[in-house]
């Protein structure tokens, strides 16, 4: 069996002959990470950062982590509305009015954490290069009209969720997201988490592996539906994301670096009810707002049902092994995942460089977080 990495307790030792079998399988190189009432009980780490396999993925190997980001924009969101700062249930325009234009009076705060604002993309021509320039970005995102009626529906906001949800975060503190992570959650958290990656950085960054082409002919489908529409406004790629240029911009959708123990230390705030390791990010109050549905049913661009709450998914039987109940997840492009269940205060983690196909987890991140939950009967 492959050889792993890092500590883990005797009673999740399903969860290290897990990821052994999966180094010995699919798995390139990947980290996984448990904590469970305040307490780090797995904290596992293997494979190879490279695909020649000459250099070994290590306790402090980092990757892109693609849409995991995604849960990190929300944390950030909902601390605004802990301090009184954001309210979810304003238009979005109270904060950025030049986002009123063409029919977005009516768009909430709360619709762009649950992906149902009607803005899912930029409108083409826009390229992933036009994502890395914040302001021109953000005003063709102001100047868009919907692409459905606003909170009518969800569509998942793919690559520009962080462009929305940052210009307003923006807005409210004089600050980009990018700096507000790295001093309101990953500094105080002591959690290895940044959006983007310095250049001080690169040396420990495993790059991502693209994923196996999906088998569909891309004349079969219908360029103005909203899921062609926003996964080619603009289409991203394993090649842009392994880039200087990506890895300089602010991408709160796409490009959070981290690790399993490091996404773990910022999510499991959530998990433990707004505080951990002593610091407080939020009361267990607005905790409780994640779980407000927002949307539930057949996402327009991701094709399959999704119940999401505020900033999260709350459930979908496209992930069956993520329980029901006071729990809510996501993850990234690939299969990167993160779960986060307040009933058994735990939080799940895993972060890898060889991407899967599929909507959201993988046969992979499937084994880990099965393996945790086995442990935990």
């Amino acid at each position: 069996m492959a050889e792993v990495h890092g500590s883990c307790d005797e009673r999740f030792a399903g969860v290290r002959e897990a990821l052994a079998r999966q180094l010995d399988g699919e798995e390139l190189g990947a980290s996984v990470a448990v904590d469970l009432d305040g307490d780090t009980v797995v904290d596992l780490w293997g494979g190879y950062r490279d695909e020649a396999r000459t250099r070994p993925w290590s306790e402090h190997t980092v990757v892109n982590v693609w849409s995991t980001t995604k849960c990190v924009l929300s944390l950030a969101a909902l601390m605004l509305v802990d301090r009184g700062e954001l309210d979810l249930d304003a238009p979005v325009g109270d904060y950025w009015p030049e986002f009123c234009a063409k029919g977005k009076k009516g768009v909430l705060v709360r619709h762009l954490l649950s992906h149902t604002s009607g803005v899912s993309g930029w409108e083409q021509p826009f390229s992933i290069r036009d994502m890395y320039d914040w302001t021109s970005a953000t005003e063709r995102l102001a100047q868009q009209k919907p692409w459905w009626e606003p909170g009518t529906a969800s569509g998942y906001h793919a690559n520009n969720q962080g462009h929305l949800v940052g210009e307003v975060i923006r807005r409210v503190t004089g600050t980009t997201f990018k700096k507000f992570v790295a001093d309101r959650i990953a500094d105080p958290l002591g959690a290895d988490f940044q959006i983007g990656a310095r250049e001080s950085e690169v040396s420990r960054i495993a790059p991502v592996v693209a994923p196996p082409r999906p088998d569909v002919d891309p004349r079969t489908l219908d360029p103005e539906s909203v899921s062609v529409k926003t996964f080619t406004g603009p289409t991203a790629s394993a090649k842009a994301a392994n880039s200087p240029e990506w890895r300089a911009a602010d991408l709160g959708a796409l490009n959070g670096h981290s690790n399993a123990r490091g996404v773990m230390r910022v999510l499991r705030t959530l998990s433990l009810g707004g505080e951990a390791g002593g610091v407080r990010l939020l009361s267990p109050e607005t905790v409780e707002q994640v779980f407000d549905v927002q949307a539930d049913g057949v996402d327009l661009v991701l094709g399959a049902p999704f119940r999401w709450g505020t900033g999260f998914c709350l459930g979908s039987p496209t992930v069956p092994y993520v329980p029901e109940g006071r729990t809510f997840f996501w993850g990234g492009w690939g299969g990167s995942l993160v779960v986060m269940d307040l009933d058994r205060r735990l939080t799940i983690s895993y972060m890898m460089n060889r991407m899967g196909s599929g909507l959201i987890g993988s046969p992979r991140s499937e084994a880990y977080v099965r393996a945790v939950y086995e442990a935990l009967r």
